[in-house]
């Protein structure tokens, strides 16, 4: 959802900017003023909050040149190299102007935030990624704007205001109340009125009930697609944008204007991708689907990874992701751990640190060794890869990255925006750069495998039943290339695990399985005429709160 509860959000107070200079790339060929087409099959996302990722200025607050600097970090643009994550799509939290620190309240929709840089940072930043291969996708929030936005104050100036009608007035107090109980009727401070605003005081809803809206919600994406080379957009908390009497929520007139919404960004930029937030279940999100935005969140397959890999099964999770591949056409669905608004991984699952909590990590990689071998487009919040920790309030889940043991981990040369995690000197990039068992090392390795093999780049998916329920197998598969993920979630050894399916999952042969990610090879297996697996024994045992990968190859 957005970046809100009902907060009051301070505006940062920063040095006086020195000069920055952009980042060498010219050791990088074949720059495009697009990402590839086809960047999708195969890919990862990686989500940043541009505040916490890198400085480049020493103020303490992370910006665009920073982050066009550790630009390498995600995808340095060379398959050949394996020091980076190898990420092709980025998701930047809110970077136009904001008075809060987390940018979810705009108040210019057209210019980037000045504590991040300019417009032609922002340029220069696309531009280098797009160098590298990788799509940018910027956060764009529909539903509401800041109250200190020129046009909400124009129209509190009175009923006869140009801009009165982009928001939602009453003379009197309304009953209403939001969906979650809340009060949604803010007392203007310039007028005896009230206005409408779902989330906060601060951020009246726009009202699209007004045509001259919708054309400006359109009128901005063109400027972004089009005057600053983004690649698409994830927009935030969709099902409020329409209310229609009494109901606030998934409104006929919100699936309209996302319908109208979405053909204006296709006929801008055909492949643009949008990836909306819908925080509920698959049966709130089918309504969204075919025709509106791109793709939508699976906010209960990242409960239910989440709560497999800490609760000992995955049976709920597997029934979902079979209903997903059933119910939503193929590769138009986004899986995640954690976002900016949750508990981050590592302390969802028990742990206080990398260094003190062997058992949590070692969920935290089952948990991403899942995330990446299920379908869907998957997405990575930044600092997940090297296990960072954080909880509530929101500041605490944005932390500043932790690149090494420097003074402020590497982030700035100044006071950070906001204190590090206590574990910062321990755990960090520079930390698990060399160690090949590190959760880094191993969201190198899967983002990678994920991109090269056909099987887990966009194939089907077939959940297998087992003999222990500790255990949960299933298979992805795109003609003839097959593969087996095996994950003991319990915290003892899982021997003679008996794998079976109850459908025809491969063609009839016998098939060898040989160890992905540094595995051993695991017993062959025979399928009959029948293209079922029936009991069998990849391996002795599997490790505790281990995953294994098999190639599947037929051989005759």
């Amino acid at each position: 959802m957005t970046a809100v509860a009902p907060i009051v959000a301070a505006l940062v107070a920063c040095g006086t900017p020195t000069e920055k200079r952009p980042p060498d790339t010219t050791h990088l060929t074949g720059a495009t003023s697009r990402a590839p087409a086809d960047w999708r099959r195969g890919a990862t996302c990686y989500e940043v909050f541009v505040r916490s990722f890198h400085d480049s200025d020493g103020d303490g607050v992370g910006d665009l040149r920073g982050l066009t600097q550790k630009l390498d970090y995600i995808n340095d643009g060379n398959p050949a190299t394996d020091r980076d994550l190898g990420a092709r799509c980025m998701w930047l939290m809110p970077v136009v102007e904001s008075p809060s620190y987390h940018g979810y309240d705009a108040t210019d929709y057209y210019r980037v935030d000045p504590e991040y840089g300019t417009n032609a940072d922002f340029k220069a930043f696309a531009a280098a990624a797009h160098a590298r291969g990788i799509a940018v996708l910027v956060d764009m929030v529909l539903n509401h704007v800041s109250n200190q936005h020129p046009f909400f104050r124009d129209a509190s100036s009175g009923p006869g205001s140009a801009h009165r009608g982009w928001f939602r007035w009453s003379p009197s107090l309304p009953a209403e109340k939001g969906p979650w109980g809340q009060d949604v009727w803010h007392r203007s401070s310039a007028l005896a009125e009230y206005y409408y605003g779902v989330f906060w005081v601060g951020m009246p809803d726009l009202n699209y009930d007004t045509p001259a809206v919708r054309d400006e919600a359109k009128k901005i994406a063109t400027f972004w697609l089009g005057e600053m080379g983004a690649d698409g957009f994830r927009l935030d908390a969709v099902p409020y944008l329409v209310e229609e009497g009494s109901r606030q929520i998934g409104t006929p007139g919100t699936h309209a204007f996302l319908r109208e919404y979405a053909a204006h960004v296709r006929a801008v930029a055909p492949n643009a991708f949008t990836v909306g937030e819908v925080w509920d279940g698959i049966d709130r999100m089918l309504p969204y689907y075919p025709d509106q935005l791109e793709s939508y969140f699976a906010f209960d397959l990242a409960d239910s990874l989440v709560g497999a890999v800490r609760g000992g099964s995955a049976a709920w999770l597997l029934a979902r992701v079979q209903r997903f591949q059933r119910e939503v056409p193929s590769g138009r669905w986004s899986t995640f751990l954690r976002n900016h608004d949750q508990t981050r991984t590592l302390t969802a699952v028990g742990g206080k640190s990398v260094a003190t909590s062997p058992e949590a990590v070692a969920r935290a990689k089952l948990g991403v060794t899942m995330l990446l071998t299920l379908p869907g487009l998957p997405f990575i919040y930044y600092g997940e890869e090297i296990g960072m920790t954080g909880d509530k309030p929101d500041e605490r889940l944005r932390t500043p990255m932790q690149w090494d043991a420097s003074p402020n981990a590497g982030f700035t040369r100044g006071t950070p925006w906001e204190s590090l995690q206590p574990d910062w000197a321990t755990t960090n990039v520079a930390a698990q750069e060399g160690d090949t068992a590190s959760l880094l090392a191993l969201h190198r390795t899967l983002i990678r495998l994920r991109t090269s093999n056909a099987a887990l780049a966009g194939g089907g998916f077939a959940p297998l039943w087992t003999s222990d329920p500790g255990t949960a197998a299933y298979l992805r598969r795109d003609g003839d290339r097959a593969v087996l993920v095996i994950a003991n979630l319990r915290t003892t050894a899982a021997s003679g695990v008996a794998l079976s399916s109850h459908d025809a999952v491969l063609a009839p042969g016998t098939y060898s399985a040989a160890g992905l990610l540094g595995g051993r090879a695991g017993a062959s297996l025979s399928v009959g005429a029948n293209g079922r697996i029936t009991s069998y024994v990849p391996l002795g045992s599997v490790p505790p709160l281990t995953a294994r990968l098999f190639e599947l190859s037929r051989v005759q």
